[in-house]
């Protein structure tokens, strides 16, 4: 009899400390509240003429990043960045356009375009 009781004893606390676990764990008991941090936006990005272009493909040349952006504006220089093993595109390069509004024409018009 003595054994049966201790056995019932342990059962009943072992439950016991399950939900006590599950009550700790809950976000509604959790015994101590986190830090809220406020995310600010960062400001926005003052224009610029030069410009970063990715998802090149990798048969992509200069020659036909700058053809591409001409139609939107004076490039003033172009480049696309190679590896130097292979000579294929790394899939971004750069524009520089002459003034900001060919820029901005620039970002508008080849905003999702492909690109040989």
């Amino acid at each position: 009899m003595a054994m049966r009781a201790a056995a019932t004893a342990a059962i009943s606390a072992n439950s016991r400390m399950g939900r006590g676990l599950s009550a700790l764990f809950s976000s509604s008991s959790f015994p101590f509240n986190l830090p809220q941090a406020k995310v600010e936006k960062p400001p926005p990005a003052e224009p610029s003429t030069n410009l970063f272009v990715s998802g090149l493909s990798k048969r992509t040349t200069t020659e036909g990043l700058r053809d591409a952006f001409a139609k939107f504006g004076e490039v003033v220089h172009a480049k696309v960045v190679t590896d130097r093993v292979s000579g294929y595109s790394k899939g971004f390069g750069f524009v520089q356009y002459a003034t900001i509004e060919h820029a901005e024409a620039g970002i508008k018009g080849m905003d999702g375009q492909f690109c040989l």
